[in-house]
């Protein structure tokens, strides 16, 4: 005979024994990794910081063109630049590692790492607004809302895969996803400027100068309105003695100022207008550091080494144009630039050709495709035109020159390109296959590219084409681009070491269609769309090394834009009172951990005086 107990013994190891063992608990962590290491989960600071690093003076840089507005999250508007310090997001990242997020609004997540179309995010008790409120689950919903209903148009895309935000209580929320296929999502939730619900509300479409309820280490200080604007210490600061906090937000003030073109920049900077400029322009670089604060051992140069992708810095073909449709045409207008004359005649050959979307890390394709990249292409070879398919299976090699600068090779193959993809030439003029003359207007603001593109635009004209450069006021510009209205313009593609569905953004055939996103060149590619599925999918550090190959070798093989020139370090100069420590980030400048020396801020401010 069973008794009670010995029955529900029985009951209880046949219940336990039918529990499939991969389910896994869901776990309480308080750092993430997309397929990162998290090693600083226990530190009591970041390895590029000096946790004792004084507080006081000023960080001053410059920014370039005007602004109407302090919410840059909003859809019209220019927004004044810095104001990321003006709020707190729920983690923030690593400067040394490839994708990894630490504690800041939020003190922890849970997580399930057999389900991810899910994950809570705890705020921490103490975090406040500026106003003293504190920052609860119905403000991190407010502004994720806020966000995808009415953000810019490549946000909402990066974003699309939230399906719900749930509030569970005052200090936990739950964003629930379509799926668990996008793991990177977990952390993406993570990244973003957190608002007071109060001013979303009220304010979150108005263009103002008056930003949105921040919690961030900073408040807006002084604006002159297009000329500059300055962000103060908040001395009630909640997150000061965070872990990613220590030793970081030194400066008692942050300023920006304007200018119009990078040559008056310059002269702002020689002058100690501000006292911090990554430069560049390397004629500055080369010859134009000898004015009398370097001389007097006041101005430093230093040349920072990263780790990241070099951005692609790049003339954008609009592919929304049908004078672009055709790949040979492509083709030819990357024969037609002249690389090795410009780097030897205009940049001191100090610029580097990016051969890559991501030139200078582990994440650029080289050589020939591996028996991995092959696996990945093979199926999706039929989907790509012929010479798209052809060039991804090679090693690829942008065009060179002999560097004299009469580039005749490069246009004889250009012109003959041309005339295969059905162009010809009439009274000295060339004509687009439906007989209208080939006619380009490449567009910019600012002065700073007219002195690269000014060479470029007359070997198109020896080509044929009718080229116009035209330049237009900032507020135009970014209207012009947002609504894709032009045929040729420069875009920059930064990457970090761990792309993902943001990719979708950059190149997907959905973003192609929605104005405001970042796919500027207005590419549809089916094969390019499954990559970056793939790539948004990675299980593992080595899926994204290979699916970014891949992707890589897409887009180079589709002839899509002119790559100009990049550097795989960064230039700075900055007047001789500000410090870092001996080991910068690996991925980053850092200036967030930098500090001043208030002895040598006074020997500056002295000799500016003078």
């Amino acid at each position: 005979m069973i008794n009670n107990t010995m029955l529900k013994t029985v009951l209880l190891v046949a219940l336990v024994s039918w529990i499939p063992v991969s389910i896994a608990v869901p776990i309480t962590t308080t750092a993430l990794g997309h397929n990162s290491p998290t090693e600083y989960i226990d530190a009591p600071f970041m390895p590029y910081a000096n946790p004792k690093a004084p507080t006081g003076g000023t960080l001053s840089l410059d920014a370039r063109g005007t602004f109407n507005a302090a919410n840059k999250w909003m859809t019209t508007g220019v927004a004044m630049a810095g104001t990321d310090y003006l709020y707190d997001t729920l983690m923030t990242g690593s400067l040394n590692e490839a994708f990894t997020m630490y504690p800041q609004l939020a003190s922890k997540v849970t997580y399930d790492p057999d389900d991810t179309s899910w994950i809570i995010y705890h705020i921490n008790p103490a975090a406040r607004f500026w106003d003293g409120t504190p920052v609860t689950s119905s403000d991190v919903k407010a502004t994720y809302e806020a966000i995808l209903n009415k953000g810019p148009m490549y946000i909402r895309s990066y974003l699309g895969d939230i399906k719900d935000i749930q509030i569970i209580d005052k200090q936990r929320v739950k964003f629930v996803f379509a799926s668990d296929d996008n793991k990177e999502i977990l952390l993406t939730v993570g990244q973003f400027p957190i608002f007071a619900k109060s001013s979303i509300d009220a304010d979150f479409e108005k263009i103002s100068l008056t930003p949105l309820m921040g919690s961030g280490p900073y408040k807006l200080g002084r604006v002159d309105a297009g000329r500059s604007v300055s962000y103060v210490r908040d001395p009630n600061y909640w997150g000061r003695d965070l872990m990613v906090n220590r030793g970081r937000y030194n400066f008692d003030m942050i300023k920006f100022v304007y200018y119009q073109s990078d040559e008056i920049a310059f002269e702002g900077f020689k002058s100690g207008q501000y006292r911090f400029r990554p430069e560049n322009k390397a004629s500055n670089w080369a010859t134009g550091y000898n004015f009398p604060a370097v001389k007097a051992g006041l101005i430093n140069k230093e040349t920072i080494s990263s780790e990241n992708p070099v951005p692609m810095q790049a003339l954008v073909m609009n592919m929304r144009r049908p004078i672009f449709q055709d790949i040979r045409v492509r083709q030819a207008f990357s024969k037609a630039y002249d690389f090795e004359w410009m780097n030897k005649t205009l940049f001191h050959g100090q610029y580097e050709r990016l051969q890559s979307f991501f030139h200078g890390s582990e994440l650029a394709a080289t050589g020939k495709p591996s028996t991995e990249e092959m696996k990945v292409l093979t199926p999706l070879l039929s989907k790509l035109e012929p010479v798209q398919r052809q060039a991804v299976l090679m090693e690829w090699q942008l065009p060179t020159s002999d560097g004299s600068g009469f580039n005749r090779e490069g246009l004889l193959e250009a012109r003959q390109l041309l005339l295969n993809a059905g162009f010809y030439y009439n009274d000295m003029k060339l004509y687009q296959p439906d007989g209208k003359l080939a006619q380009i207007e490449m567009l910019m603001t600012g002065e700073t590219m007219g002195r690269v593109l000014l060479p470029y635009i007359r070997n198109l004209k020896r080509l044929g084409f009718d080229v116009t450069l035209r330049q237009v006021d900032g507020p135009q510009y970014y209207e012009r681009v947002r609504r894709f209205d032009y045929d040729m313009v420069v875009d920059v593609f930064a990457q970090s070491l761990s792309p993902g569905a943001e990719q979708a953004a950059f190149w997907g055939s959905a973003a192609a269609d929605e104005p405001g996103n970042n796919n500027t060149i207005g590419i549809k590619n089916m094969a390019i769309d499954t990559v970056i599925e793939k790539l948004g999918n990675a299980k593992n550090r080595d899926e994204i090394v290979l699916y970014t190959q891949v992707l890589d070798r897409l887009l180079r093989a589709g002839n899509y834009v002119v790559p100009l020139y990049g550097k795989s370090a960064t230039n700075v100069a900055y007047w001789n009172q500000y410090r870092h420590t001996e080991k910068l980030p690996a991925n980053a400048i850092g200036i967030d951990y930098w500090w001043t020396d208030k002895k040598a801020e006074a020997r500056v401010n002295q000799y500016l005086k003078q």
